[in-house]
Formats: structure tokens, C-alpha cells, sequence
């Protein structure tokens, strides 16, 4: 079993920035990918930015390029995705993401952008 930890969300003016952390303990080894999803009211979850284990391969969907960045520090398994330049649209539960054989989920943290 993999568990994941989210914190950082909170209420920012559009333009702010806030920083998302996630830290993973337990099978680390079984993981080799993890990322950002969010899911605003009324809307499907989506995949926001991912890491690749290893190789640090990174995706970000098109909505959040430019604006954000995914990183991990392997030192302290904790996962990072720092969010610039930010939108009310951009306001969302966002969830932190492990996957490998199966598919972990963190609870989630809020992030609400006003205008």
C-alpha cells in the first residue's frame, strides 16, 4: 500500500501563486509514476501533470503550461507542483496521484483562485 498526503491548497487572487506538496510513504518501490489531477464542480477529474519515476518525463495538460511545474524530491518521496500565474478557473479539488500496478489516491486539497 502506497499513502499519499496533500497540502498547501488554499484561497489565492487570480495572478497568485501556491505551492501543492504531497508526500508518499509505505511501497515507494511500486510506484513509477505520480501526478496532479483536479476536479472542479460539475466536471470530470483530469490529469493536470504527471512525473515519470526515474527518468523525470513530465506532462502537463495545455490548460497549465507555462504556468506549472511538477517536480519531486526523492530525498523526502514528497511530490511538489508549484502554480503560478493563477485562474479562477484553475480553482478545483486537487488530488494527488500514484500509480504503478494500482492506482493510489491522496484526499485531496482545495484550491480557490478569486477574480
Amino acid at each position: 500500500q502506497v499513502q499519499l498526503v496533500e497540502s498547501g491548497g488554499g484561497l489565492v487572487q487570480a495572478g497568485g501563486s501556491l505551492r501543492l506538496s504531497c508526500a508518499a510513504s509505505g511501497i515507494i518501490f511500486s510506484i513509477n509514476t505520480m501526478g496532479w489531477y483536479r476536479q472542479a464542480p460539475g466536471k470530470q477529474r483530469e490529469l493536470v501533470a504527471s512525473i515519470i519515476n526515474g527518468i523525470s518525463t513530465m506532462y502537463y495538460a495545455d490548460s497549465v503550461k507555462g504556468r506549472f511545474t511538477i517536480s519531486r524530491d526523492n530525498a523526502k518521496n514528497t511530490m511538489y507542483l508549484q502554480m503560478n500565474s493563477l485562474k479562477p478557473e484553475d480553482t478545483a479539488v486537487y488530488y494527488c496521484a500514484a500509480w504503478g500496478a494500482q492506482h493510489y489516491w491522496g484526499q485531496g486539497t482545495q484550491v480557490t483562485v478569486s477574480s
